[in-house]
């Protein structure tokens, strides 16, 4: 599954995303965009996006997208508190569907 992480999630997270192409928004020149265009932007070349930003489920239109985003719900953004919810994630990534929304939490 190819993977985009949000500028938001730290790019060490990466690393344990493993069995899936990884990159980061910001390697993508896609840093500074906001949340609706950086879909845009990722369709067709990412199945997911991978973010914390709790507000996607209410600000965007994700159904008819052609990505799927994963919200990870951990007490702060650091990659300390966003590790353990990592096998959740890995565990749910091969079921995320285009234009659907997974709030993970630990």
């Amino acid at each position: 599954m190819r993977v985009l992480l949000d500028a938001c999630v730290p790019r060490g997270l990466g690393k344990d995303i493993s069995g899936h192409e990884v990159r980061h928004a910001p390697e993508m020149g896609w840093g500074d965009l906001d949340n609706g265009d950086l879909l845009d932007a990722m369709a067709d070349r990412f199945d997911v996006l991978v973010t914390v930003d709790k507000g996607i489920p209410s600000q965007q239109r994700i159904s008819g997208r052609p990505v799927g985003v994963a919200v990870l719900r951990a007490k702060t953004n650091r990659l300390q508190d966003l590790l353990p919810l990592v096998p959740k994630l890995l565990a749910l990534l091969p079921e995320i569907e285009a234009g659907t929304i997974h709030e993970i939490t630990g």
